[in-house]
């Protein structure tokens, strides 16, 4: 079982791309679980969101509390005191963050010893033209799972997205996907 921590605050969308990330696993035919935990219900509050993938059964009915792999949508909640996106990673975990800061910044400042990945999800945003970057990331955790084609979501963007922001939200997602590709062709070639 793969589970999945997405951090992130009111309002961007970590919810959203959970359930998103859960229906494109359950084209591939996995068992799925999506599920969002609300502190505050308020625009700017941090907010958790949950996946579990599995090939068999999930009989598991809980918060994640030892995660795969965690997703910060909001690089600020790094510095918060009432989270601690590291919480529970596994060792060996993946720490998935929107920053522009290096993955060797993010380790310092989190004491974090498991893989990172950073990616500045904002800026990819920008350059096409989509409002959110949490569409990049999960085109970048989609990448990172392997399992999940970017087709899979696209698929589910076709139910949840209007047409206006359908093509934006596709180019956001291939952003991030490919920028994942990027990363590790770079860190690769500084072996």
């Amino acid at each position: 079982m793969i589970e999945i921590r997405w951090h992130g605050r009111g309002g961007q969308g970590a919810k959203t791309v959970s359930q998103l990330l859960a229906g494109a696993a359950l084209r591939r035919g996995r068992y799925v679980q999506a599920f969002p935990e609300y502190g505050p219900e308020r625009s700017g509050a941090p907010v958790k969101a949950f996946n579990r993938l599995d090939t068999k059964e999930i009989r598991l009915h809980c918060g994640v509390y030892e995660p795969d792999i965690v997703v910060v949508l909001d690089p600020t909640l790094l510095h918060a005191r009432e989270v601690r996106v590291t919480e529970g990673l596994k060792r060996h975990g993946l720490l998935l963050v929107n920053t522009a800061q290096t993955p060797e910044e993010i380790r310092a400042l989190t004491g974090f010893s498991g893989r990172i990945i950073t990616l500045d999800a904002e800026a990819l945003a920008r350059s096409v033209g989509a409002r959110f970057s949490n569409v990049v990331m999960l085109g970048a955790v989609a990448r990172v799972l392997g399992e999940i084609s970017v087709e899979d979501v696209e698929h589910e963007f076709a139910h949840a997205f209007g047409e206006k922001a359908l093509a934006t939200n596709i180019a956001a997602l291939h952003a991030g996907f490919a920028a994942v590709d990027a990363r590790a062709e770079r860190s690769e070639a500084s072996l």
